[in-house]
């Protein structure tokens, strides 16, 4: 909107904005979207919300999916963050990952949405073994980059930063962001929209950490990939998903208050 004040806000995506990660299936997901619209509620008490993001989609599944639902909302405010699914898969192809975002970006633009988006972190930094993954994050945060300046949408840069591939930020996974990631996600968004109250100190680098050497390092990395890694490929030799058989966790507008796990003014210190 003109003045800066959103009051329905959609998001669009896979498991990040869907909040794993953040909280869990059995108390509920919160994740950065579900902050930013705390963010948004705090100026705007009336703000609604739509979280139509489901884990395991790839960008062209979320453009299928997602997009005409979040058009019949009319929202003045959405996000869409997605790619990183498409990234991890052997034949993934760049210039089509980003067309699927695009096409998303002009469609809700089109309508008067302020669109904002992300960039991605550089996978390998948190997982050796995705290493050579590096040159497709570069691809794809260059394509999006391009795609948002051809329809006027905001992009949090949170690759560059280097805060944003320290481990603390991340869940045991590595793949999923931590509630502390989550946070600085939704920070980082909320500064790029330049949102009341908002600054850079979401990009500023957390205290330094012992690292991990030795027969530690290789133990850790023997547990992550038992524990995570291997589930992980077995859903892709099955064609399998994590998201199969679920929908979106916000099919609907509804007040911020209605946020599993969110803590009142009162209990959070600001009442």
């Amino acid at each position: 909107m003109s003045d800066g004040t959103f009051l329905r806000y959609v998001a669009l995506g896979d498991s990040q904005t869907e909040g794993v990660g953040d909280g869990d299936d059995t108390v509920g997901l919160r994740g950065w979207a579900d902050r930013l619209a705390e963010l948004l509620a705090r100026d705007e008490p009336e703000v609604r919300y739509a979280n139509l993001a489901v884990r395991g989609r790839l960008a062209g599944q979320v453009r299928a999916e997602q997009l005409a639902p979040a058009l019949a909302l009319r929202p003045d405010l959405a996000t869409v963050v997605a790619g990183v699914n498409d990234l991890l898969r052997p034949r993934f192809d760049a210039e089509e990952t980003a067309g699927h975002l695009e096409a998303m970006f002009a469609a809700l633009a089109d309508q008067g949405a302020r669109v904002a988006t992300l960039t991605f972190p550089d996978v390998g930094r948190l997982i050796p073994a995705a290493r050579p993954l590096g040159s497709r994050v570069r691809d794809l945060n260059d394509l999006i980059r391009e795609a948002a300046r051809r329809h006027g949408v905001t992009v949090a840069e949170a690759a560059q930063h280097p805060v944003v591939t320290d481990p603390r930020m991340w869940a045991v996974d590595r793949l999923h962001a931590s509630s502390l990631g989550h946070e600085r996600i939704a920070a980082a968004v909320a500064h790029a929209l330049d949102l009341p109250g908002s600054d850079d100190s979401w990009s500023r680098p957390l205290p330094p950490l012992p690292p991990l050497t030795g027969l530690r390092a290789a133990g850790a990395e023997v547990r992550w990939a038992g524990t995570f890694l291997g589930p992980w490929l077995g859903r892709r030799l099955r064609g399998r998903s994590s998201g199969d058989g679920r929908g979106a966790k916000r099919p609907e507008l509804s007040p911020v208050t209605t946020i599993p796990g969110r803590l009142s003014p009162v209990e959070d210190g600001r009442g």
